[in-house]
């Protein structure tokens, strides 16, 4: 398929941010019905009908070679099973809104730790782009924003966190990895792997589930699946193709800030100072760590 005009790309990268943005509230509803684990798997279920679907009315569903198992893995596993999941677990025991702005600090994990596996190099902004990150880490964990005294508080603050860095990890590899077919092709592949995982999981930490159907859910359900997930990874395979690294990165920032509008909206969540204050500053922090790698890249290019 063809890249995107610079409008649609862009019309479809708002589609992507706000889909993604919603589908925390969304998923916070889920988990108050049904296991994280069957959340998770049976969303990715719809997901991969949906991606079977929409790659396969344009010629892109291929069988991956060899060279790419690896990078199927590390996305169905790091990104769609472990950061799915604990963002699910977690998201039972946080508001949504404090939820993604923890989860979305995702490229300051990254920031930080490529360096320190010699997949990186520092520069300033990356520094300081690392540095507010943290503080406004700090903020959102500071006791007047997250109960220190709930354990299942803490506890949902920290699988989010992990989730992030799980999702990190899969970045840092995705980098490394050298693509044979490109990631729509291998999307389907990942999802699969992803939802065999998930109801293995699931099936076995959990049994079979035991759900109360109501039209809520089965929508709530069909948001995520099929918008949230199979539509946002479709779409983001196409934007990706069509504007560039640095404004996707930096797009995607607006993620939280819909998460934090669309919990106002739907959950009736309030948006306290501590929240605002550190929602600024994480993704202020990742505004700076990106124009780091921008910098980076031109003086690779400068330099041959």
């Amino acid at each position: 398929m063809n890249s995107l005009s610079p409008r649609a790309a862009v019309g479809l990268f708002l589609v992507i941010v706000l889909a993604w943005g919603v589908n925390w509230s969304v998923t916070k509803q889920l988990v108050q019905f049904v296991p994280p684990l069957w959340t998770s798997a049976i969303r990715s279920w719809i997901a991969l009908a949906g991606l079977f679907v929409i790659l396969g009315s344009s010629n892109n569903l291929v069988i991956p070679e060899r060279r790419d198992v690896p990078v199927v893995l590390s996305v169905a596993l790091l990104h769609m099973t472990i950061f799915s999941v604990l963002v699910a677990a977690g998201v039972r025991f946080l508001p949504a809104s404090k939820a993604i702005v923890l989860g979305y600090t995702t490229p300051l994990w990254v920031a930080i730790a490529a360096p320190l596996l010699g997949k990186d190099t520092l520069t300033a902004p990356k520094v300081a782009g690392a540095l507010l990150g943290l503080i406004g880490l700090a903020v959102i964990l500071n006791p007047t924003s997250i109960d220190w005294a709930n354990r299942n508080v803490v506890l949902g603050a920290g699988m989010v966190i992990l989730a992030a860095i799980s999702w990190a990890a899969n970045i840092i590899y995705i980098r490394a990895h050298r693509w044979i077919a490109s990631p729509l092709q291998l999307l389907i592949w990942q999802v699969l792997v992803a939802t065999i995982v998930l109801t293995g999981a699931a099936v076995v930490m959990d049994g079979l589930p035991h759900v109360e159907w109501s039209w809520k859910l089965v929508l709530l359900f069909l948001y995520s699946g099929l918008i949230g997930s199979a539509l946002a990874y479709w779409a983001m395979s196409m934007v990706n193709r069509s504007i560039s690294a640095l404004t996707t990165a930096l797009g995607t920032t607006g993620t939280p800030l819909v998460g934090i509008a669309s919990a106002a909206v739907l959950l009736g969540e309030p948006i306290d100072r501590s929240l605002a204050i550190a929602a600024a500053l994480i993704v202020t922090g990742i505004g700076l760590a990106t124009l780091g790698d921008r910098v980076l890249r031109r003086q690779a290019t400068a330099s041959g």
